[in-house]
C-alpha cells in the first residue's frame, strides 16, 4: 500500500502529547482527523517519529500513514486542506510520497532537540521559552555536555516507571549555544534515539551545573549510576521543541 510523509509543526502548549488518548487532546489524534475527513478514509493512522509529551512543541515531527486511494487532485489540494482542517495549533509544512515499508520513526536515524531559555524576563515566548535570572556558568555546562557524547546507558535520566527496557542511546551532539537575541540560550541535543523523558532531565541536571549547584564530573558519576534518583528535576515541558528528524535520503523538497 502507498506510504505517505508530513512535515508537521505544532505547539503542544494545550495539548496532552502526540499520542492518542481516549480523553485528552493529542496532536496525532487532531491530524489523524483531519486526514479521515479529507480522504474519507475513517480507518487511517498516522505514526509519528517520536512520541512528544504533554506541553512538549514541534517543528519537524514525521509522521507516515498508508492509503490506497488518493487521486492526483487530492493530493494536489492535500496539505492546504489539511491545514484549512487543523485547529490553529497544528499545521502541515510539507507531504511526500515516500517508497514502500517506510516508517517515519523506524527509518530515523537522528533526531534532534532544542530547548530553549532565557536571562531576561519574557512576555511573547513565556509559553516557549524558559527563564532562569541566575547567571549561568555555560562553559562549565558545555564541559559536562561533552561527557554525553558517545554511545552511554541514560537510564538516570529516563523515567523511572517507563517501560523501555533498552536505555542505551548514541549521542551525536550535545551544546548550548547562544541565539541571536541577548539572554537567549538553547541546548541542542541530537542522537539516535531519547528515551521517555531525556532530554528534559538532562537539561534539568546541566542547568543546575550551570547554577553552580553541581560540578562538571557530577554529570559522569551520575550517567554511570544508571539511576534516576541521582539526576536533577526534568525541566519544564514548554521550553523544548522537536526540531528535526533526519533520514538516510531527504523526505521533503526545500
Amino acid at each position: 500500500m502507498p506510504v505517505y510523509a508530513l512535515l508537521l509543526e505544532y505547539d503542544g502548549s494545550k495539548y496532552s502529547g502526540w499520542q492518542r488518548q481516549k480523553a485528552h487532546p493529542t496532536i496525532q489524534a487532531e491530524v489523524e482527523e483531519a486526514l479521515r475527513t479529507f480522504l474519507r478514509c475513517d480507518e487511517l493512522q498516522i505514526t509519528g517519529s517520536g512520541r512528544t509529551d504533554a506541553g512538549v512543541h514541534a517543528r519537524g515531527q514525521v509522521a507516515h500513514f498508508e492509503c490506497q486511494a488518493i487521486s492526483t487532485d487530492q493530493w494536489r489540494r492535500l496539505v492546504r486542506a489539511l491545514n484549512g482542517l487543523l485547529p490553529p495549533p497544528i499545521a502541515v509544512l510539507a507531504a511526500a510520497k515516500t517508497h514502500d515499508g517506510f516508517h517515519s520513526r523506524y527509518d530515523a536515524m537522528r533526531r534532534t532537540y532544542h530547548y530553549h531559555i532565557s536571562s531576561v524576563p519574557l512576555a511573547l515566548d513565556r509559553n516557549q521559552r524558559l527563564f532562569i535570572p541566575a547567571a549561568l556558568d555555560y562553559d562549565c555546562m558545555n564541559r559536562a555536555c561533552d561527557l554525553l557524547i558517545g554511545i552511554h546507558h541514560f537510564g538516570a535520566f529516563c523515567r523511572t516507571r517507563s517501560a523501555t527496557t533498552n536505555r542505551v542511546c548514541t549521542i551525536y551532539y550535545a551544546q548550548w549555544e547562544p541565539e541571536a537575541l541577548p539572554g537567549y540560550w538553547k541546548f541542542v541535543i541530537e542522537a539516535n534515539r531519547f528515551l521517555h523523558g531525556m532530554v528534559r532531565s538532562l537539561a534539568g541536571t546541566l542547568i543546575e551545573i550551570g547554577c553552580g549547584q553541581r560540578s562538571v564530573q557530577d554529570l559522569g558519576d551520575i550517567l554511570a549510576s544508571q539511576d534516576r534518583r541521582e539526576a536533577g528535576p526534568a525541566a519544564p515541558a514548554h521550553a523544548l521543541t522537536l526540531d528535526h528528524v533526519t533520514y538516510a535520503a531527504p523526505l521533503f523538497e526545500d
